[in-house]
């Protein structure tokens, strides 16, 4: 796919996040650009493949439109913009009486989305992922991987959707309108490794990594959780029961943020005590 040239100066920044940032059009409600840090090309053409994929399977997101590269040499996608959107974690950080109602709501988003069967054939499993990056992890010794990767080898299979990055700023509505957003590592499989993401971002992060990233105090976060969790998993299972199952679900997201950081992350290691 060739991208189209663009010129910057017709957006307006209006976020950013690891990889890169987003802007709005300026005269044009009706876009919004994701664009990729410098030197990276084959990453926003494989995610524009795959939103169209997601797109097309009727998950809930912005639809894509086109592949752009800047006079600068910046790759990023075109999306039709969600006028007037709010992310889960910004809106509960702005209304925290709210809590409950948010967390439900996005409870409700995250089991239709881990209802949704997909042609494994089109997409990757999620145990592959897993077991490529903690192949590639040059933190963990050999009998640690070995545990590791037995675990992730016989968690259960299933052929319904994954996020990838299931945090709570990455669901977003506008009034009854519900989307998820940044599914560049969408994917197939068990749905207890995406939960596992909500779990970590609502109770394993820090508290100035929560307040700078979600907008809300770890308290909020952590109120979050416990309406979140009986919503999805259900209100007769123990906060408790349920919080051991997916701990080391959600420690496994440690291969990810070590990959990113480049450093033993020990914080969060500590979720995958009952594996090592």
């Amino acid at each position: 796919m060739e991208a189209i040239k663009i010129n910057l100066d017709d957006y307006v920044l209006s976020g950013g996040g690891f990889n890169g940032e987003s802007y709005d059009h300026k005269t044009d409600p009706s876009i919004m650009l994701k664009l990729y840090f410098p030197g990276k090309i084959q990453q926003p053409l494989d995610e524009m493949m795959l939103a169209r994929k997601v797109y097309d399977l009727g998950i809930p997101s912005p639809e894509p439109g086109d592949y752009v590269v800047t006079q600068d040499g910046r790759y990023g996608i075109r999306f039709h913009r969600i006028v007037g959107k709010k992310s889960y974690s910004r809106a509960t950080g702005d209304d925290p009486a709210n809590v409950e109602k948010y967390a439900v709501e996005f409870a409700q988003m995250c089991k239709l989305l881990h209802s949704t069967h997909v042609d494994v054939s089109q997409f990757e499993n999620v145990k592959d992922r897993y077991l490529r990056l903690l192949e590639q992890n040059p933190f963990f010794i050999a009998a640690e991987k070995d545990r590791l990767g037995r675990f992730i080898a016989d968690a259960p299979d299933e052929d319904t959707a994954i996020h990838g990055d299931l945090q709570f700023s990455n669901a977003i509505f506008a009034g009854d309108r519900k989307y998820f957003i940044d599914l560049g590592d969408f994917c197939y499989g068990n749905h207890l490794f995406d939960v596992g993401m909500v779990y970590l971002c609502c109770c394993l992060d820090g508290e100035d990594f929560i307040r700078e990233t979600f907008h809300m105090s770890k308290s909020l976060a952590l109120k979050f959780w416990e309406y979140f969790a009986p919503e999805y998993f259900g209100k007769d299972r123990p906060l408790k029961d349920i919080e051991e199952e997916i701990r080391p679900f959600a420690g496994l997201k440690t291969l990810i943020i070590e990959r990113d950081a480049n450093c033993p992350m020990p914080e969060f290691r500590a979720a995958l005590t009952s594996i090592l």
